[in-house]
């Protein structure tokens, strides 16, 4: 018996609050319309967040369309957009100073969505993917919009403090997305990065990237080429000779990029860059000699194009005849030892350029054989 008047007196006091709660419930009359609809009035300019509630109550509890739901609509539709836009750039801008880049590339489409134009955010978007390798690919699409509206004028500041250094971390951005896929694609985003008047232009890593790309991409494509060529027994054919020539213009390269990387680098990376290069050098040149003065004088040189490819082989000089020997006057023919005046032609008794007959021996065309391995580390 005690427990049920327990339950009737807890059961008394649950109906207590809910009178309360009942009363509370509005209803769409038309007192409430005019009071509502007036409060939004009032502060639809001075106070739009008071504005925006009153709006969000008479929709809520007057869910029928009438005289007064369009301009409420519209109204807070119009409120949330702006006030959603407001809130994603701030959010976007905490993401870049805590260097939350996967955040930054969300954040940043939601600005771009009501400013399609904003040159800052495409360049932060860009620049994400050189921190997460994660967000490269995407990240360069809004490194070529960030390009485009660069050159078209809109500002780089606060972020950079010049064109030039903008186009040049986005230059870099392409080709870094570039290089594992295309590496011949990324060359020329490589030398504008290089060229530019950036920091870029003294960073080793620009150009570690820049010899990976002409190994990975030219280099590669030419020595399977000149497998192909090359006769029986792997005897030279004027194919093979043509490819040869178009891929040392490639080595080439490849080498003012690893020197250009060497001549860069802190102490710590140097040492491996230089066995790097050296080896390079080694292969193409058939010795060692030479490579220390070449990273030595290489920054002074402009950086190279890429190679134009050769489509006939380069015709090798004429043969200099030899100066004829100083004869006395009236003298035809060159005296010989132990002779009263008898003469005879002189006469080719052979050497190390010669075969016995006056004929220039022909030198033997240097042959790709096993490359060095490459292994560029990027500091």
């Amino acid at each position: 018996m005690k427990r049920i008047i327990i339950l009737l007196a807890l059961t008394a006091i649950f109906a207590l609050f809910a009178v309360p709660a009942l009363a509370q419930t509005k209803e769409c009359t038309e007192e409430f319309k005019s009071a509502i609809y007036g409060k939004w009035w009032d502060n639809r300019q001075k106070d739009q967040p008071a504005a925006y509630e009153a709006a969000k109550e008479y929709l809520a509890v007057c869910t029928t369309d009438d005289q007064y739901t369009a301009a409420l609509k519209k109204f807070k539709a119009a409120y949330e957009a702006a006030t959603a836009d407001v809130t994603n750039k701030k959010q976007f801008d905490e993401a870049y100073k805590n260097k939350n880049y996967a955040e930054q590339m969300r954040l940043g489409k939601a600005v771009l969505a009501t400013e399609p134009d904003n040159a800052a955010v495409y360049i932060v978007m860009g620049l994400a993917g050189l921190s997460d390798p994660n967000l490269l690919n995407e990240s360069a699409q809004y490194a070529r919009k960030a390009i485009e509206l660069i050159q078209a004028g809109k500002p780089v500041t606060p972020l950079f403090t010049s064109k030039d250094q903008a186009l040049a971390w986005m230059n870099w951005d392409i080709a870094r997305a570039t290089l594992k896929s295309a590496p011949a694609d990324a060359i020329p985003y490589l030398l504008k990065t290089a060229k530019l008047e950036s920091d870029l232009k003294k960073d080793p890593r620009v150009y570690l990237d820049l010899a990976a790309a002409y190994n990975d991409g030219p280099q590669a494509k030419l020595t399977e080429e000149y497998k192909s060529k090359v006769g029986p027994n792997n005897t030279e054919t004027p194919e093979s000779k043509l490819v040869l020539e178009n891929l040392n213009q490639v080595i080439d390269r490849q080498i003012d990029a690893l020197a250009r990387a060497t001549a860069l680098a802190d102490a710590a990376n140097k040492p491996g860059f230089l066995g790097e290069l050296t080896k390079l050098y080694e292969y193409r040149n058939k010795s060692k000699a030479g490579v220390n003065e070449l990273v030595a004088n290489v920054l002074s040189k402009p950086l190279p194009e890429p190679p134009t490819p050769l489509t006939s082989l380069p015709t090798p000089p004429a043969p200099t005849a030899p100066a004829a020997a100083s004869q006395p006057p009236g003298s035809t023919g060159v005296t010989q030892p132990g002779t009263t005046g008898s003469t005879k032609p002189a006469t080719n008794t052979g050497s190390a350029t010669g075969t016995g007959n006056g004929a220039a021996k022909p030198v033997a065309t240097p042959t790709p054989g096993k490359k060095p391995r490459t292994n560029y580390r990027r500091p």
